[in-house]
């Protein structure tokens, strides 16, 4: 075969436009475009110009470079220098390729189309749109690198998922100030309800009479009670801070760099968070609201030492696995039957960790800016900060100026009974 590429045009039959096309000199696949064009002379021009672009250096011969080697050697090259998190995510979405999609023998075999396929398989297991933007966002990353290395002619066209109308942009729902209380008056009951920490070895199965079931209910209420506060603690924590769970977690007194530190050195209280421990990427003092210092300042100044938030497990033990911990908050949501959304196939969320910072975001946007408000939430970027809490209170904004009108019908003082009164006497095109 020879090394030159050569582009020629046919008319396929019920279409439009001519087609040109050329063969890999290597692989021997064939690459066609449409010319747009309806006559064979103006296709053959559009042709001569695609393969002067090809010949010219714009053509990259296709790799043999399997999947496995491209992943073998992202996860060796690339993925040590990322967050842990990051890391743990990339392995998470090559196994939804391999799971899903079938794994593609060689590299080069993912294209736009494989792309598209791929989407699709996704949204058959029911996740979320978001979740679909944010595998395609790190497998494309992934693709870059390989183009880098020249095993890819360039990367394909991603299509990313668009919101859909009516989609709801958060999974959940910021919780008001009465869903938060439940939920402080529920701990014990979501105690309760939680399962064994993973790894524990479950005690070995034996018929329990009633008595015995009783006080050993008995015993598991009264070691709820004994650790409730503590998970008191952490919520309180959650809602007035924004923290992610796993920043709570990792906040600590001690002015250490394996922790997101409290930093009272200055005129105001700070957040010192390492690069290594943020979201963002890059170590940063960040402010921390009054109302989450007065909440730190509750603590006597003996006792400031090592994690800020430490939940008791029923076993008495200090629980600092993010999994775990978040499942017991997700508990005591549900205990407290503070429901923040149901899915179309009416499967029901209960309020969480991540429900509480979303409370922390709206009760702050509309009282600082959007770059105060950016730097509150660690965002990365401001549109992240405008596209979930600015411009997400239209409803508050709603209610405000209903309440507002069922007090007084006019901008003077008419009583609510007074406007029901004349409501009664004219026909109303609104209703309260």
């Amino acid at each position: 075969m020879s090394g030159e590429i050569t582009v020629k045009v046919m008319k396929r039959s019920g279409r439009r436009f001519f087609t040109m096309y050329y063969d890999d000199p290597i692989t021997g696949e064939r690459y066609t475009r449409s010319t747009k064009q309806t006559t064979e002379k103006a296709a053959e021009r559009i042709a001569a110009v695609w393969e002067a672009e090809l010949r010219g250096g714009k053509y990259k011969p296709a790799s043999n470079v399997t999947w496995d080697d491209f992943r073998e050697r992202y996860e060796q090259e690339v993925l040590p220098s990322l967050a842990a998190k990051t890391d743990a995510q990339v392995t998470t979405v090559f196994n939804s390729v391999e799971r899903l999609a079938g794994k593609p023998q060689r590299l080069r075999l993912i294209n736009a189309e494989w792309l598209s396929r791929y989407q699709a398989k996704l949204r058959e297991t029911g996740v979320s749109e978001a979740t679909i933007e944010s595998y395609l966002s790190h497998l494309k990353a992934a693709l870059k690198w390989a183009v880098e290395l020249e095993w890819l002619p360039e990367v394909p066209k991603v299509k990313m998922p668009k919101r859909a109308r009516r989609q709801k942009v958060m999974k959940g729902r910021p919780i008001t100030g009465e869903e938060f209380d439940r939920m402080l008056a529920k701990v014990e009951a979501g105690l309760l309800a939680v399962k064994p920490q993973p790894g524990r070895k479950a005690k070995q199965k034996r018929a329990w009479g009633s008595q015995s079931k009783a006080k050993m209910l008995d015993a598991r209420k009264r070691q709820a009670a004994a650790v409730a506060e503590s998970w008191r603690h952490l919520l309180r924590g959650l809602y007035l801070s924004g923290l992610r769970l796993g920043e709570a977690l990792n906040l600590s007194w001690d002015d250490r760099h394996d922790r997101i530190t409290v930093d009272l050195s200055g005129r105001r209280p700070m957040f010192r968070i390492r690069a290594e421990l943020e979201k963002g990427g890059q170590d940063r003092l960040l402010p921390m609201t009054p109302d989450f210092a007065a909440f730190l300042a509750e603590t006597p100044e003996g006792e400031r030492r090592g994690p800020v938030f430490r939940p008791l497990g029923m076993t008495g033990r200090e629980c600092r696995q993010v999994d775990y911990v978040g499942k017991v908050i997700t508990d005591i949501g549900k205990a407290a039957g503070v429901k923040v959304n149901t899915d179309a196939k009416g499967r029901v969320k209960h309020a969480s960790a991540h429900d509480l910072r979303r409370s922390f975001g709206a009760r702050w946007a509309p009282k600082v800016m959007p770059a105060v408000l950016q730097q509150l939430m660690r965002h990365e970027s401001v549109e992240t900060t405008m596209r979930y809490y600015v411009g997400q209170n239209a409803e508050a904004s709603a209610d405000a100026i209903w309440s507002a009108w069922g007090a007084s019908d006019t901008l003077g003082d008419t009583p609510r009974e007074s406007a029901r009164n004349s409501a009664k006497e004219k026909p109303q095109t609104l209703v309260d």
